[in-house]
């Protein structure tokens, strides 16, 4: 399951671009009782959502012409430019060239060949994500996209990763795990095919939650949107899918006890 010690492809941090830092910071508040630490003046109201003092995720204002409110999942590296290279190579497309984040990491902002953004990310003064895998932090990540082999080649060239194919519910689905390490233990997410037609590729985060109903409550009397109530999936937990406020989707886990 996903952790704090990244290693290569590893998530290892989620960030939220919105237009409107203030409320959005109320919303993830009032859902998961984050904490919002802003950065400082000057910043455009970036800053980090924290558990008692742990980071778990950022918060800035769009800045990318066009975009929409989303959450970004950004990936291990030890050298940001030496991957935003390969993955040009492979077919991505760089949004953002490589670029210092003062002194706390170096990232850059890609589009993978099949449209979904995310963003590789080296660290610096800050390692990543100070806590995940427990009840309200980060648990799970999964891509959707069109052609689910294509895009795990394109993933395999740019961070070694292996995959492990399971058939669930309607859909083939593929456990994802980093290059090191026993492969089911260092699996942290998972890839599936677009069920939407026309789709929208992109990379989903899950929280992991305490009671994924109440979670769905508090998302709707805080204004978000249930895409996907609250389901019982076997073997794996009870999940469900929402929007927020500013339309930015994002999902949650309560996973079901280990075996």
């Amino acid at each position: 399951m996903l952790g704090t010690r990244f290693t290569t492809g590893s998530p290892c941090w989620i960030d939220l671009g919105s237009p409107d830092t203030e409320a959005a910071a109320a919303f993830y508040g009032s859902v998961f009782g984050w904490e919002f630490r802003p950065v400082g003046p000057g910043t455009g109201g970036r800053g980090f959502f924290q558990q008692d003092g742990r980071t778990v995720g950022g918060l800035g204002p769009l800045t990318e012409e066009g975009a929409a409110s989303a959450w970004t999942v950004s990936f291990h590296t030890e050298d940001a430019d030496a991957a935003q290279r390969t993955a040009e190579e492979a077919g991505a497309t760089v949004r953002v060239p490589a670029f210092d984040v003062r002194d706390a990491g170096r990232t850059a902002c890609l589009t993978d060949p099949g449209g979904a953004d995310f963003a590789v990310r080296q660290p610096g003064r800050v390692r990543g994500l100070e806590r995940t895998s427990s009840p309200n932090t980060l648990v799970w990540v999964e891509l959707h996209t069109a052609d689910p082999e294509a895009a795990l080649g394109f993933y395999r060239t740019l961070f070694g990763w292996r995959w492990a194919v399971m058939e669930a519910p309607g859909m083939t689905y593929r456990v994802v795990s980093t290059a090191a390490g026993e492969q089911r233990e260092a699996s942290f997410g998972g890839v599936a095919e677009l069920q939407e037609d026309p789709g929208n590729p992109r990379w989903i985060p899950y929280i992991e939650v305490e009671n994924a109903d109440a979670t769905a409550r508090a998302v709707e009397g805080a204004a978000g949107r249930v895409l996907l109530p609250p389901a019982d999936i076997p073997d794996v937990g009870r999940l469900a899918w929402f929007e927020d406020p500013f339309g930015a989707p994002f999902a949650v886990l309560k996973p079901a006890p280990l075996g």
